[in-house]
């Protein structure tokens, strides 16, 4: 089980645009928003990560990079890319499903092709939102084991300004006797 303000499990992708990313070297001046999603499949993803895409500039205004994640090769990600209009999210892929579940994600076995007509996975990771801290500690974590409702990056970035104004604390994190 992950718990916030403890250290965030290793995390190292290649991306489309930019390099490998790593966590572990990553130096956002305040957080990285690691987004996981389905992959190409995912129509729901799909739309999700045109709303991060939009919001990244948001984000970075407030000291965060972000990152969209999946366990799909180069290609499909490319696609998911393309069909998103990425500019400035970067796009990871390769996530290995160990790491997938390090980070608490669940993993889904592929049940054909999807809504739209695209093969699923042999196996993939559920979607996952996660605030780290710049020193590399969890600030912020959401998993979901179906395909919707997940966070609003809106609302994130509106908590955001509340989180930065008040040095709001990352909760969750008592892990003694109850």
């Amino acid at each position: 089980m992950l718990i916030p303000r403890q250290p965030a499990p290793a995390l190292a992708v290649d991306t489309l645009a930019h390099g490998r990313f790593d966590l572990s070297t990553a130096s956002p001046e305040r957080f990285t928003l690691v987004c996981f999603y389905r992959g190409l499949h995912c129509p729901l993803c799909a739309t999700y990560l045109k709303e991060l895409e939009r919001l990244v500039p948001e984000f970075a205004s407030r000291g965060v990079e972000t990152i969209a994640i999946s366990s799909d090769g180069q290609s499909r990600a490319a696609e998911m890319a393309e069909k998103i209009g990425a500019e400035a999210l970067r796009i990871g892929y390769g996530l290995a499903l160990e790491t997938a579940r390090a980070w608490g994600l669940y993993i889904s076995a592929s049940r054909g092709k999807t809504s739209i007509g695209i093969e699923e996975p042999a196996l993939f990771s559920e979607p996952g939102v996660f605030l780290i801290r710049s020193d590399g500690t969890i600030y912020y974590l959401s998993v979901q084991s179906m395909p919707f409702v997940r966070p609003s990056f809106a609302e994130m970035v509106a908590a955001l300004d509340f989180v930065i104004k008040s040095q709001y604390p990352a909760r969750g994190e008592f892990t003694g006797a109850v």
